[in-house]
């Protein structure tokens, strides 16, 4: 492909420094340094199965929790994933993945609309895994769909192990983007009978 689908975002605040990059034709190559261990964790999966390239650095302020480095991370994310994609011209545009992982169910579909809604049918079981709290992924999903401006629906169809449901949110996410992100050869210009998106 010669245009390459390359950004990079960097967020400093008083509670965060936040540096990413992600090139969407990678092989799921990925150098974290990320002071919230589950969620680098989370990441190095995202990027694997998504078959992006990702460069994360994020420190934060963790010695309060890890909500604003979580946050920021999805937001700076977000960011980059919409600039990436560029104008959409010859994309799917749709992707979707319903992903089991042991017990757990869970299918998540994307519309690269530019029309930002996280629909969100889950319930994580418990307030933590490990030292990270479980409500910080819905705003990390959030955050990341509102700044990608995507469509982005998660539905948990069932399970009960908070680790592999999470885990699995991230990796259909990332395998449905990725098939979103695709280029078909069908399609010219943008998939939208807009003429935009």
């Amino acid at each position: 492909m010669s245009n390459k689908r390359i950004a990079a975002i960097d967020r400093k605040t008083r509670e965060t420094d936040i540096s990413l990059k992600i090139d969407l034709d990678g092989s799921g190559k990925q150098e974290l340094d990320v002071q919230v261990p589950f969620l680098a964790h989370m990441l190095e999966l995202f990027t694997k199965h998504g078959l992006f390239d990702m460069e994360v650095k994020g420190h934060g302020d963790v010695d309060v929790d890890d909500h604003h480095t979580t946050e920021d991370i999805g937001i700076c994310l977000g960011q980059a994933f919409r600039q990436a994609v560029g104008d959409k011209a010859g994309i799917k545009r749709y992707g979707s993945m319903t992903l089991p992982m042991d017990e757990t169910l869970v299918t998540v579909a994307v519309d690269l609309s530019d029309r930002p809604h996280l629909e969100w049918k889950a319930e994580i079981p418990a307030a933590k895994i490990g030292t990270f709290d479980t409500e910080n992924v819905h705003e990390f999903f959030w955050k990341f769909a509102l700044e990608a401006r995507i469509n982005l629906h998660i539905v948990l169809h069932h399970g009960h192990n908070s680790h592999h449901i999470v885990e699995a949110m991230f990796k259909a996410l990332a395998r449905a983007l990725d098939e979103a992100t695709q280029i078909d050869p069908r399609i010219k210009g943008v998939p939208s009978t807009k003429g935009s998106l």
